[in-house]
């Protein structure tokens, strides 16, 4: 993915108090049910007022600005704060189609360095139908990367969709692939646990050709720039599970610009970086590849994914 232009700390931390708020109201609105049923009742009839006088507000000052600017309604619906008030509101600019088609192209170049692609075929009752393209070039953890990175993005984008369904695409003849409908079945089926999005504003820092260990949730993971694009995995070899501290990059001779391929400075293994983290190696087994890990830019600021029962498991 390209380096984003990130708005100054103290933006980024404003942001993301005001889109947990969300998480707070609610939380405060359970506690009101200790009350009793009446006093709960109540609480969700003020806040439920509470938002649509806010709403109403909000709608005549959006009439009022496009009027006077119809360009205003393209910056309100690029900043992500007040797109989210929008969408509470029912008054973002842009229909669901086109909010989830802006929310894949932004994931695109991620898809991409795991040799796949993803296209919006319909929204119908709610449901966003997509088809996904190409194929996960080491392993089934590098579909469900892709699995939560589409499915974040689009219910971001827009929150009113019931549900994703992947339609499967069909494999090109003479190409081994893994079956990507049926590796995100088992993700839906709940097969990679609840995960968590942790923002590492430090990722941006890295320079092309760098790579960096980070502590994140009790996780230790380990990014990589080549050119303008950020890759992250989890600090564990794939071939002798140690970790990759020390690791650095190079690209091997005669390879194309752009190539970049890790090595492990204790077993010598080799692993494609950009390309899901597949072992290079001669006659290598498919399972001996690095674990990728979702990165999106989220509230502002540069964020991985991390499961739920790792954060603050630690890892080797």
């Amino acid at each position: 993915m390209a380096p984003p232009t990130l708005p100054d700390p103290d933006q980024t931390q404003d942001d993301s108090q005001w889109r947990t708020a969300g998480d707070r109201i609610q939380t405060l609105l359970d506690a009101s049910a200790a009350g009793g049923a009446a006093a709960h009742e109540r609480a969700v009839q003020l806040v439920g007022e509470v938002t649509d006088l806010y709403g109403a507000g909000l709608g005549r000052m959006l009439r009022m600005a496009v009027s006077a600017d119809p360009q205003l309604a393209e910056r309100f619906a690029a900043d992500d704060l007040v797109a989210s008030l929008l969408l509470v509101h029912g008054l973002h600019p842009h229909d669901v189609e086109r909010r989830i088609e802006d929310a894949l192209d932004r994931v695109r170049p991620y898809l991409g360095s795991h040799g796949g692609d993803v296209t919006l075929l319909e929204v119908v009752d709610d449901v966003a139908r997509l088809q996904f393209a190409g194929s996960c070039k080491s392993c089934p953890s590098s579909a469900v990367t892709l699995e939560l990175t589409v499915e974040d993005a689009v219910r971001a984008a827009a929150p009113e969709i019931a549900s994703i369904e992947v339609i499967a695409a069909e494999a090109e003849p003479n190409v081994s692939v893994i079956p990507t409908e049926s590796l995100l079945r088992r993700v839906r089926q709940g097969d990679h646990g609840p995960t968590d999005w942790h923002p590492i504003p430090d990722l941006a820092d890295l320079v092309p050709g760098d790579v960096g260990g980070f502590s994140v949730a009790g996780c230790t993971v380990l990014a990589c720039r080549v050119g303008d694009e950020l890759f992250v995995y989890h600090d564990r070899c794939g071939n002798c599970g140690e970790s990759l501290a020390g690791a650095v990059l190079h690209r091997p001779m005669g390879a194309p610009v752009g190539d970049a391929i890790l090595r492990c400075p204790r077993c010598r293994a080799h692993f494609d970086v950009v390309h899901a983290g597949a072992c290079v190696d001669g006659n290598a087994d498919p399972g001996r590849h690095l674990e990728p890990i979702p990165l999106l830019v989220r509230d502002g600021a540069l964020s991985i994914a991390i499961a739920t029962e790792q954060a603050g498991a630690g890892m080797a």
